[in-house]
């Protein structure tokens, strides 16, 4: 026997109100969408076609060698292992410092808490960008780690802390202190209630941060390019789609860069999907609790 459904009615100006937020939403999709499905399109015409440009999105002729000529002229085995270690270094990094100081901030009192936490949120919203490049690579100098990519990992999994430690900090908030306590009783140290209690349950915030940190290290241009310079083995995935360009014989390699950007954007699709669907109730939980 069929139920009845309840439907819902809507108003004339609820309906029109409702048309208008899809044709938004639609419109912001395909903004979204267009310049990926450009490129990965792009990366199957020849060069020729492409600086010819024209209204044809669509390649008249698929040409599947700009992915062999872009895997080898680049030299992306070498450069994809180090977007990898750069990535993961970044990621993981980024996990064990926010998740460490969110607790802080959130469980222990010291002197000047609440200015270090605000100072933290502060450069949520600054961005220093090239103005540090130079005494960055002095200091690197300086320690004599410039000859790897360490001080791009440390330097980029530092400058993105204050949004992480905002997340964490807000989820720690959420998590009730009768488990801290009961912790505490059992003879556990507040380290070890940190890492035996409040991780477990940090896993959708730090599934959201993964996610966050991962791509923020895949896509670092500005500091592998000044700290590669010297050294093309050296080099991630970024800078050496950015060389492709330079491939062809006289006009701009399009057609390989073209290739190599879509080669480059498969690890981030991985990782997101894998970690999806913790990605957007760890984003709203570590915000609204905090």
């Amino acid at each position: 026997m069929a139920k009845n459904r309840a439907q819902i009615v809507y108003s004339p100006r609820q309906k029109v109100g409702r048309a208008i937020l899809w044709l938004f939403l639609l419109i912001f999709a395909i903004l979204v969408i267009f310049p990926v499905l450009y490129i990965i399109l792009g990366s199957f015409k020849d060069n020729q076609e492409l600086l010819l440009g024209g209204s044809n999105i669509f390649p008249t002729t698929f040409v599947t060698k700009n992915y062999a000529d872009a895997w080898s002229q680049a030299n992306f085995a070498v450069y994809t292992k180090n977007s990898l270690f750069l990535a993961f270094g970044v990621m993981i990094l980024s996990l064990i410092i926010s998740s460490m100081a969110g607790y802080v901030f959130s469980r222990k009192e010291f002197p000047g808490k609440e200015i270090i936490y605000s100072i933290f949120v502060a450069f949520m919203f600054i961005n220093v960008g090239s103005v540090s490049l130079r005494p960055l690579y002095e200091l690197a100098v300086k320690t004599r780690i410039n000859t790897s990519l360490w001080p791009v990992i440390l330097f980029s999994a530092g400058g993105g802390q204050a949004t992480y430690i905002f997340l964490c900090r807000g989820y720690v908030n959420s998590v009730p202190r009768e488990l801290d306590e009961a912790a505490h009783i059992d003879g556990c140290t507040f380290f070890q209630t940190y890492a035996r209690i409040i991780v477990p349950m940090l896993k959708p915030v730090m599934a959201t941060i993964a996610i966050l940190s991962f791509r923020q290290g895949w896509n670092e241009y500005i500091l592998p390019r000044v700290f590669t310079m010297t050294n093309d083995n050296l080099r991630p995935l970024t800078v050496g789609v950015n060389m492709l360009k330079n491939a062809g014989d006289g006009a701009a390699a399009w057609n390989i860069m073209f290739a190599g950007a879509t080669i480059a954007i498969v690890p981030i699709l991985v990782v997101f999907i894998c970690f999806s669907r913790y990605f957007m109730g760890g984003l709203t939980s570590g915000a609204v609790k905090g």
